[in-house]
């Protein structure tokens, strides 16, 4: 096959094959994913809207949507299968994630070190953060991926910015509802929580919308470059299997 033809194939058929950038673009949505939830998720920024006045929402918005993006790239060009193993790549890495978190604040510092006391409001926190993340990830991404792999067959794979859009409706609706009362339930105040929780989820598909042409883009300079162009007519949905 020469590079730029695509040929249309079913997920199935595409089982031990091998891509050029499919390992890079699992790389990059594992670490938006780690990086947000690091740096983001836990701290509530806050911006002066006319008339509103200040209106409160997660620094996470800012870069945590971009894995969503990646995830749609994935399902389109790739499949819903390997699309499943980057979500199981990234679950593995968040459980990590926790795990030295918590070792790290553990361990008792030394005499002369004096940044303990902040080491803990920053990572002291990260568990239960990660634990929602966890379960919000795991389940909005595997929603995502089988609404938007679905609607590229209910489309005959024409409309792309409907599925992107839809997807994310979906699997940042389910993500949004279980991550932040999880999260911050009983640490923020009722009002900030839900106030969070709807304006992220309003953003992260606005985030979506205002991305479209940058998916456009990435999609297609993948499928031209890869050759391929998956259809998840007869692919075995279920989440709970790790091989493609």
């Amino acid at each position: 096959m020469r590079r730029g033809d695509i040929e249309a194939v079913e997920g199935e058929a595409l089982a031990g094959a091998r891509f050029r950038y499919f390992d890079f673009v699992m790389a990059a949505f594992v670490t938006i994913l780690l990086l947000s939830n690091v740096l983001g998720a836990g701290k509530v920024a806050t911006v002066n809207l006319p008339v509103i006045g200040e209106w409160p929402f997660g620094a996470g918005i800012l870069f945590f949507p971009i894995s969503y993006v990646i995830g749609d790239v994935l399902t389109e060009v790739y499949g819903y299968a390997r699309a499943r193993r980057c979500i199981w790549a990234g679950f593995g890495a968040l459980l990590f994630m926790a795990f030295m978190a918590w070792m790290v604040v553990a361990l008792p510092p030394a005499a002369s070190w004096e940044g303990q006391a902040a080491y803990e409001v920053v990572f002291g926190q990260v568990p239960r953060i990660v634990l929602a993340s966890i379960v919000a990830f795991w389940t909005g991404e595997f929603a995502n991926s089988f609404v938007l792999a679905k609607m590229k067959v209910w489309t005959a794979g024409r409309l792309l910015w409907t599925r992107t859009v839809g997807s994310t409706i979906v699997g940042q609706g389910i993500d949004s509802l279980i991550f932040y009362p999880l999260a911050f339930y009983g640490v923020w105040d009722d009002q900030t929580l839900l106030i969070v929780l709807v304006t992220q989820f309003a953003l992260k598909v606005g985030w979506e919308a205002l991305l479209t042409p940058v998916t456009y883009a990435v999609v297609g300079w993948l499928k031209r470059r890869e050759g391929v162009d998956v259809y998840d007519r007869e692919t075995d949905f279920t989440p709970f299997r790790a091989k493609v």
